[in-house]
This record gives structure tokens, sequence and C-alpha cells, in this order.
């Protein structure tokens, strides 16, 4: 095997034998080896304009592959800039490798230039973070860092790449070595055990995480609720059971009397499992990777949880369809009015309008997208956060759907529109957000004209921060609104300027024309909508029991 020149040459292989085909990246002095390594490897690099913008990029990579995403930023700053962004990968459950550029290992502790304590910045929100020692253990780290970030409960792992090990001599790697998750095995008699509580319940319901909510997961889910007859539902939103895509789900949720937390936190998206959200007398059964979930559970419920069980996701999910081959306790009205539930919306928003000229109301501006997104069967449908995004998530879907995510951060959407163009290359990608989130990373817009990768970004402008204007305006009045000012920005002039496809909207008739011309543009496209600030839309439905 030829001999390994350096640190960043070893580093550059191993990544390219875990099947690593691009590396979402900003350049920096400390990754410079790493840049020039790329040169004679496969690995593509997408050089972006901030390094959180890298982070977002490989968690939607992931989310949509299935594969680790990589992010790679230089140290001190760099790092620090990017951490950030691994908050919402890692409530996301997206199995991401953040590598950032670090001060040379023989200057620790001796003021080397952008030196800092980068493993403990990024540790809170990893679920491992190290800084390599030395370039022979560059590919041991990789391999461990890859299998921890895509093992048990998926999540960001970060690894710090110290300037002296990138370009120290170092021994050939002579043993490949496994990238894939380490399983952790639900048994099948605990699984019979589960299905068994659950068919003997009058109302019982089964709730994912993230996790399950994408890729093979989510067609296993989809089978499994096939399977056992019970309702199987994904929750990956900070609005928790007032989530408007699940519809008027939260009245049904209500109602059970035995929920299976199929590695679904039970945490403020669920009201800690407290009445009236949940029922004081329902009963809990939990499948997790994580050992500190059981504990948390207990804490919340006490006794309620009645069984439970080690155990990562996809593995909970084989063995439970398994399971339900026996199933005898079926539950078709029940399941049939969670559905029914879920797909409920008003029907007065058929008509509805904006009361401001010049302006739209949110449902105006989004149902004509809908089209767009049924024309493929991979197309992309992504969500920022905010008003605008609650809107969005209630009014679209699509075969792929990524959104801000349990974190509720707003800010990813552009930069997952990137990623989602390079992840599905043929297939329409609509990434719909306010105003406000625009302005966290616009200069993505650059990056896409750079490497030609068109998408569709609705913009809803309202002018204004108005997930805060209204929690302000229902907490504390409209004479003391203060701070959700933002001017009415031409943000398609800003997506022209830097040589993408712009065009303003203000009347709800030329929506569905503007969205076709902006994706046949072949650009990247922004549609400015004006839009009515309207409070998210809260989904009950009146024969609800």
């Amino acid at each position: 095997m030829t001999r390994s020149r350096n640190g960043a040459d070893a580093l550059v292989r191993t990544l390219a034998s875990a099947g690593v085909k691009r590396i979402f990246t900003l350049s920096g002095n400390h990754i410079m080896p790493v840049f020039d390594a790329c040169l004679d490897a496969d690995i593509q690099l997408i050089h972006v304009r901030h390094e959180a913008a890298a982070v977002h990029m490989a968690d939607a990579w992931a989310r949509l592959t299935g594969e680790i995403g990589v992010a790679m930023v230089t140290g001190g700053p760099g790092h620090a800039n990017a951490v950030s962004a691994l908050y919402t990968a890692q409530m996301a459950e997206a199995p991401v490798l953040l590598l950032s550029g670090h001060a040379p290992n023989n200057q620790i502790g001796m003021g080397a230039f952008q030196e800092m304590q980068q493993a403990d910045v990024a540790a809170p929100l990893t679920k491992w973070s190290a800084t390599v020692a030395s370039a022979d253990a560059i590919a041991t780290d990789v391999g461990k860092a890859i299998r921890v970030a895509r093992s048990g409960r998926p999540g960001p792992a970060s690894l710090g790449l110290p300037t002296d090990v990138l370009e120290a001599a170092c021994e050939p790697v002579e043993r490949p070595q496994s990238f894939e998750p380490v399983p952790q095995a639900l048994a099948d008699d605990t699984a019979a055990s589960l299905i068994r509580r659950l068919q003997q319940a009058r109302r019982p319901l089964i709730l994912t995480g993230p996790a399950a909510m994408r890729g093979a997961a989510l067609a296993r889910a989809r089978e499994l609720e096939s399977a056992c007859g019970i309702p199987v539902i994904g929750m990956e939103s900070p609005r928790g059971v007032g989530d408007p895509s699940l519809g008027a789900f939260s009245q049904m949720l209500a109602q059970a009397d035995c929920i299976l937390l199929l590695g679904k936190r039970l945490d403020f998206t669920l009201k800690f499992g407290k009445p009236p959200a949940i029922g004081a007398d329902c009963d809990f059964l939990q499948v997790d990777a994580d050992p500190d979930e059981l504990e948390r559970t207990r804490r919340a419920v006490g006794s309620r949880l009645v069984e439970w069980a080690l155990a990562d996701v996809q593995s909970g999910l084989d063995a439970l369809v398994r399971a339900s081959a026996a199933a005898t306790g079926w539950h078709d009205a029940w399941t049939r009015d969670v559905r029914a539930a879920i797909a409920y919306r008003p029907a007065a928003w058929r008509s509805a309008a904006s009361t401001l000229p010049g302006r739209m109301h949110p449902v105006q501006a989004l149902a004509p997208v809908q089209q767009l997104l049924d024309s493929h069967p991979d197309s992309v449908f992504i969500s920022d956060g905010g008003e605008i995004g609650q809107w969005a998530q209630a009014c679209l879907s699509a075969p792929a759907r990524i959104i801000n995510g349990v974190a509720g951060a707003i800010g990813a959407a552009l930069p997952f529109a990137l990623a989602a163009r390079l992840a599905r290359p043929g297939a329409p990608v609509v990434t719909v957000m306010g105003d406000g989130t625009f302005g966290f990373h616009s200069a993505e817009i650059d990056t896409a004209v750079r490497y030609k990768l068109p998408f569709v970004a609705i913009v809803g402008n309202d002018a204004r921060w108005n997930a805060e204007y209204q929690i302000q305006l229902r907490d504390y009045g409209p004479d003391r609104l203060i701070g959700c000012e933002l001017l009415p920005a031409r943000y398609d002039a800003v997506t022209a300027a830097f040589g993408g496809f712009g065009k303003l909207v203000t009347d709800p008739r030329e929506v569905p024309a503007a969205l076709n011309e902006a994706h046949e543009s072949g650009l990247p496209a922004c549609l400015n909508v004006m839009i009515e600030g309207m409070p998210a839309p809260a989904i009950s439905r009146p024969d609800a029991g």
C-alpha cells in the first residue's frame, strides 16, 4: 500500500473509505493541508460563506441520504462559528462529523494562534468531541467519530485537527475499519410484550422521534403501523403537540391510554407527559438507545412507565414489526380517527385572504407550491421556523421534508436547500422561510450560484420578527411591542445581485406563474412574497371526541 505523505492524506483517505464524497467547508489557515490532500482524492469540497452554513449543509445531507454529513472549518473562531449549528443537528438526530482545524499540539498552552479548548466547546452539543493526538491516530479517530455519530440515537461528533498532526508523516492504515453503526438490538420477547400491552389498550399510540422520520426508518415505521394496526406518529417539531403539520392530532393524543415512546423523548414537545396534553391515567412504554432518557421519563411519569428497553430506533422498529406478525388486537376505528385528525385542515383556509392591500394570507402564498412538490417522486420540501414555517408545514408535504427541528432555531433553510439540491439533483427543491431567516445566510446564494445549485425559496415577507411579535401581542398587549420591526426589504433583488433569479410578488393571483418562472429559471430563485403577519395556525377539529 502506498505510504501516506502526512496526516492530511490519512484523513482524506479514511473519509473516502467511509464513502464520503463531499465535504461542506470554509477555508482557513489550519485546514490548508486537507484542502491540498483533497486534490488527489475523489472528494468534492463545497466551499461556503459561513462556517455554520457548512454544518447546516452537512446536517441536511445526512438527513436526506442517511450517510454521515461532513463539515470542515478552520480552528478558533471558525470552530466557534460552526458550533452553534451543531445544536440543530443534535436535536434533529442527524449524524454529522465536524472537522475543525486546531492550533498545533506542540504549541498548546503557549498562546498559539487561535488557540482554543475546542473539544470542550463542542462537547455539550455532540456525542463525542476530541482532538487528534498524532498523525498515526487520525484514521482510528475518524472511524470512531463516524461510528459514534451513527450509532444509538444519531447525532454530531467533533474532531479537532492540529496543524502539526496534519503535516506530520504517518504510517499507512494497514487494516480496514468498519464505519457502520453499532446496533442495539431489541429482544424479540420484549418486542412481543410491548405489542401485547399496546393491543390490550383501547387507544394506543406509538410515537417516534426525528431519526424515524426519514429514509429506511420512516418506511419501516409505516410498515409497523400496517402490521400492528396502531397509529405510528413521528414528531420532530419544536411546536410539539401543537405542530400544525399534525393537524388536530393533539386532540387524539389527549385521549390515548397507552403510549410507546420509540426513540421519542418525553420532553417539552409532549408537555412532559402531563395533563391536559396527555391523560393522567395514560401508561407509557419506552424503547430508547439512551439510558438517560429512560430515567428522564421515570422522573416525569413515575410508575406510569410500565415497561422499557434499551435499543436503537431501527432495531426497535425491526423487532416490533416481527412481533406484530402475531398481532390479534386491531384498532382500525381508532387508527382511522387519528389519521383523519392529522389530515384535518379548516375549510375556511380555502377562502383565506388578507385584509391588507398589497399583502396576502400565508395560505394564498403557499397553496400553489404543492403542485410543484407533487410533480416529482423525489421532491424536497424545506421549512424554517417562525410563524411562516408553521403555515408552510401545515399546508405543504413532499416525499422528503427537512424542517428546523426540535431545536427551534431559525436560519438554516437556505443552507439546507443547497445540500438538498446536491442530494436530489433531479428533483424540485422548495424552501420556505421568513424575512428574518433570509438574513442569516443570504450569502449562501453566492455558493448556490457558484456550484449551479438551483432551488426555489419562498420568503414570506411581513417586515417583522413575527413569532416574537405574536408573543408580545398576546402576553404584553399592543402598546408594548418592541424589537420586532424589520424593513420590507427586496430579498428578490438581493438574490438577483448574487446572480440568482428574484421576483417580488404582492398579488396572490401572481403566485402560480411566478413559481413556475422561478423553477424554470434553473437558478437559485427567491420569490419575495409580501404577506400579512398572521399567528401560526392552531388547528382544532370541531367533531373530535
